[in-house]
């Protein structure tokens, strides 16, 4: 990757994603973008990962591995009282000078799964639009699956900027959102909607149970983001008492032999957040073919973002026929989102 285009990746990091979430990342984004040795070190990174995350956090890694350097009293994960002065950067970068192999190491070999649990915040109210449309049980194929935390949903009780609980309202694992744009219908959010069969696909499927696999995707997780990281506990611990088939492998490519095996009378979902963004332009055309195949045979639903824009989207296909709804942006992370189904106005 050309160092011009990498330093754009780190200074619009910095300012679409990090600004008013994350001032540690921010200002240390803002400094990569203009230091040429921390970009070298970059260059080792896979060119299909979001590079700014994936550095990041394999700093964060070796740091909650105990790697013992100045550097951990700057994030507010490791120390109750972090430092904020004007020798953050120096100080990191003297830590990727000392560590250079062993974040090279994770640079070529870890994926940036962050498995961010707070987006079924807005999934739980777009799968019920489904169900309220459909009326049969629901069945899902997850690209991108990670450890299949989303998949979980209707485990999870949801609260959106009121005392009102919905969802599984007993649920350990509370999420909590806003919307920003629009406004929900209570009717999308008073019934869970029955849910059939529920698999996960992806490259490499995060092992919960596996110490340094839990701790790679705790390490993903931004080091202000003490809700976040409440939120991947409380949802790991229902993943170990209602664990979802996982299958490891090409999740475009398996798609078609998944979705023949799955029931026709219930509907079909297949859905991948944050995912696409990750994808080959080539592959993300297969995909749109292998959904577009399926919805010939059967009704299918395909809730995606990051595909030709950062808007979540519905892609109802039905005996060759499409219906496109938008629901609208989405916070990364799942803080916020706007809700604008034209059905329920």
């Amino acid at each position: 990757m050309e160092f011009n285009r990498l330093s754009e990746r780190f200074q619009e990091f910095a300012e679409t994603e990090c600004k008013g979430s994350s001032e540690l990342y921010k200002e240390l984004s803002l400094h990569i973008a203009k230091d040429r040795t921390v970009l070298e070190l970059c260059m080792e990174a896979q060119q299909d990962q979001p590079t700014p995350n994936l550095l990041l956090g394999s700093v964060h890694y070796l740091l909650q591995k105990g790697v013992d350097h100045n550097l951990k009293y700057y994030y507010p994960s490791i120390v109750d009282e972090p430092k904020r002065d004007g020798q953050l950067f120096q100080v990191f970068k003297e830590f990727c000078l000392e560590h250079h192999q062993k974040i090279k190491d994770l640079l070529q070999h870890k994926l940036v799964q962050t498995n961010e649990v707070r987006r079924c915040a807005y999934l739980f109210p777009v799968f019920s639009y489904i169900y309220q449309q459909t009326g049969k049980p629901l069945s899902f194929i997850e690209i991108g699956t990670s450890a299949g935390l989303q998949l979980l949903f209707d485990q999870y009780a949801y609260s959106y900027g009121s005392a009102d609980i919905y969802g599984k309202k007993d649920s350990s694992v509370h999420l909590q959102s806003e919307v920003r744009e629009g406004k929900l219908p209570d009717h999308l959010l008073n019934q869970v909607p029955p849910v059939h069969e529920r698999i996960g696909v992806d490259l490499h499927v995060s092992d919960l149970t596996n110490d340094e696999e839990r701790l790679w995707l705790k390490a993903l997780i931004w080091p202000e983001h003490t809700d976040r990281l409440r939120n991947f506990e409380d949802a790991a611990e229902e993943l170990q008492k209602n664990p979802p088939v996982l299958r490891e492998g090409d999740g475009v490519a398996l798609l078609p032999d998944i979705a023949e095996g799955i029931s026709t009378d219930t509907s079909l979902c297949i859905f991948h957040t944050h995912v696409a963004n990750q994808l080959p332009e080539d592959v993300k055309k297969e995909l749109l073919q292998q959904v577009e195949e399926i919805g010939e045979k059967r009704e299918v639903f395909h809730i995606h973002n990051n595909m030709e824009d950062r808007q979540l989207h519905i892609d109802c296909i039905s005996n060759g026929n499409y219906q496109k709804e938008t629901v609208g942006e989405t916070d990364g992370h799942g803080r916020w989102f706007d809700w604008k189904v034209e059905h329920y106005d």
